[in-house]
């Protein structure tokens, strides 16, 4: 009788062991997957190029986080005038200070901005999935 009452706890304490083991891999495992989808969603660059048009609207807003948020018309057809007819709006986000200083004096010009498009936003970062790093004026 000494003998199965020795055992008992000692399979008891194998199956805690084992039960431990499977709960930790499994927390690991989720830990590194939402590791890996918060990369793809929020920092990995799905496309990146160039736009031309129109800097029509640069602003500052944002209640708990202030952002830069621009607006720009992309024109397929002109006017006589150099006024877009049929167009598209481009809505981005800028992070940098500096850069945002720029756009906010070149409103109303003709402008082409290099952008990386996420594949989700971030409060802090704006709200957009267009994040524009850089500007030149046509």
């Amino acid at each position: 009788m000494k003998k199965d009452s020795v055992q008992l706890p000692s399979k008891w304490n194998n199956i805690k062991r084992k039960t431990k083991k499977i709960f930790y891999t499994v927390l690991l495992g989720l830990f590194i997957i939402g590791g890996i989808f918060s990369y793809w969603k929020y920092y990995f660059t799905y496309s990146e190029g160039y736009r031309a048009g129109l800097l029509q609207k640069f602003s500052n807003k944002g209640n708990i986080f202030k952002t830069y948020e621009g607006e720009m018309i992309l024109s397929s057809i002109s006017s006589n005038r150099n006024v877009p007819l049929a167009s598209e709006k481009f809505l981005f986000s800028v992070t940098s200070d500096k850069l945002a200083n720029l756009m906010d004096t070149i409103q109303g010009q003709m402008v082409i901005v290099h952008y990386h498009q996420k594949n989700g936003t971030l409060m802090w970062r704006g709200e957009s999935t267009y994040i524009v790093d850089n500007v030149k004026i046509k």
